[in-house]
């Protein structure tokens, strides 16, 4: 069957079977959003586990989440390359093996006790979703109507959503739950830290079972794909056309870089941030239990952003959320207590639709370049390595008032939304074929 793809990427099919096709497709694929955004948001849960375990600062905590997106900036372009060789479906199987290997990578680092493994282990783990970041939010993108491929990626990554909210209640129960009494201690035994970083063992090969089982299935599922023919075809065109020209992508870059530091330093810090005697006193175990809600708010707020966005203007849902976001973390700077804790909780609702939202805006009209500018967008989830500036400054000025970055990084985003995201430059006529 051959389906073609408009200006914005829309598609319409010239057989009846193509939506029950494109239906499966998007619930086979569902599952890949949940599980990365599962092992991603499991970093918020080793923050202050390994914090306590290595005895760490703030600044050397995070190093978790710099060698983490440190591998976006390393593996989008590359992964872009992936992905036109071997199209969406190998490239989403290739990633899947990928990070089940590197989840399983955390049992030798946790039975050496090396915290630099645990690094070596998130940077490959991040290297490989990087791959099925690449592959899958395009292909969400670019197989439906292109008035509505903002909904429909905030549909799909709801289910990431979903990922991020359950996680840190996995994390609770398998790893903050079973730390070993006195790990908090300023100066633990040998044993109470090798008891401390033993937990993560159970939790990092249930996911690499769980993630080889998730490869096999995609392999099995037959998933609509680029046409080779199509693919050359779309090589060829892309050499009359510069990336540069795009507006929308060359501001939505930053924008998803700026957008990370927000959602990845709030994330990281606020199991700590809950955890301080002026804001909610409660221990770590507690405090992830109410991480669960910000990331929860983030999931409701997609699957009602998608229904928004079906008859709203997508720019127009940016600006009001991050008007809201921006409200929010400037209340919980300036106040303390449960205000403080309930107003950061809350800006993972705001949080909600952004990042489709700029994503679909940033490769809107984008023709053939659309894999390029895709691998740029996601080379700019590396900026929540910048979360590490965000430990610096809570080591320096308090982690209180290292809330400002966030602030300041949401500014940028309602720039793009009220300006930046207009497109320029548009190119039309992209084919696409089952395979």
């Amino acid at each position: 069957m051959t389906i073609m793809i408009g200006g914005e990427s829309g598609v319409t099919s010239e057989t009846d079977g193509a939506p029950r096709a494109y239906t499966a497709a998007l619930v086979v694929l569902a599952t890949v959003f949940f599980m990365w955004g599962f092992a991603t948001v499991l970093n918020d849960i080793l923050i202050p586990h390994l914090k306590s375990a290595f005895q760490l600062d703030y600044a050397q905590v995070l190093l978790i989440q710099f060698v983490f997106f440190l591998a976006y900036f390393v593996m989008a372009m590359p992964s872009a390359k992936i992905l036109e060789r071997t199209g969406y479906k190998l490239a989403v199987v290739i990633g899947l093996f990928g990070m089940a290997v590197s989840a399983a990578g955390f049992i030798p680092a946790a039975m050496l006790e090396s915290f630099g493994l645990f690094l070596v282990a998130l940077f490959l783990l991040a290297a490989s979703i990087t791959l099925l970041q690449v592959a899958a939010n395009p292909y969400v993108a670019v197989i439906g109507p292109a008035q509505t491929a903002s909904s429909r990626l905030n549909l799909v990554q709801a289910f990431n959503s979903a990922g991020t909210m359950l996680a840190p209640l996995f994390g609770s129960l398998l790893i903050l739950g079973h730390t070993a009494p006195g790990s908090r201690a300023v100066h633990p035994s040998a044993v109470t830290r090798a008891a401390g970083v033993h937990t993560v063992e159970l939790p990092y090969a249930l996911i690499a079972l769980v993630l080889l089982a998730l490869a096999v299935l995609v392999w099995r599922v037959r998933l609509p794909d680029l046409g080779k023919d199509t693919r050359r075809a779309a090589r060829a065109e892309r050499d009359q056309h510069s990336l540069w020209r795009h507006r929308n992508l060359v501001f939505g870059v930053p924008a998803i870089a700026l957008y990370l530091i927000c959602e990845v330093g709030i994330g990281s810090t606020l199991v700590n941030f809950m955890s301080l005697p002026t804001i909610g006193a409660l221990t770590h175990a507690q405090a992830a239990d109410y991480l669960t809600l910000y990331w929860g708010g983030a999931m409701a707020g997609r699957f009602v952003g998608s229904w928004f966005l079906r008859w709203m203007r997508p720019q127009r849902v940016l600006a009001a959320v991050t008007i809201g976001a921006l409200a929010l973390v400037g209340l919980s700077i300036l106040s303390t207590g449960h205000v403080a804790m309930w107003s950061l909780l809350a800006v993972g609702l705001c949080n909600s639709i952004m990042f489709p939202t700029i994503f679909t805006l940033g490769i809107r009209g984008l023709g053939p370049l659309t894999e390029e500018g895709s691998g740029l967008l996601i080379m700019a989830i590396a900026g929540g390595a910048l979360a590490e500036l965000q430990g610096v400054l809570a080591d320096a000025i308090g982690l209180h008032l290292s809330y400002v970055l966030p602030w300041v990084c949401y500014g940028y985003v309602l720039f793009y939304a009220l300006w930046g995201y207009r497109a320029t430059g548009a190119v039309h006529d992209e084919r696409l074929s089952a395979s």
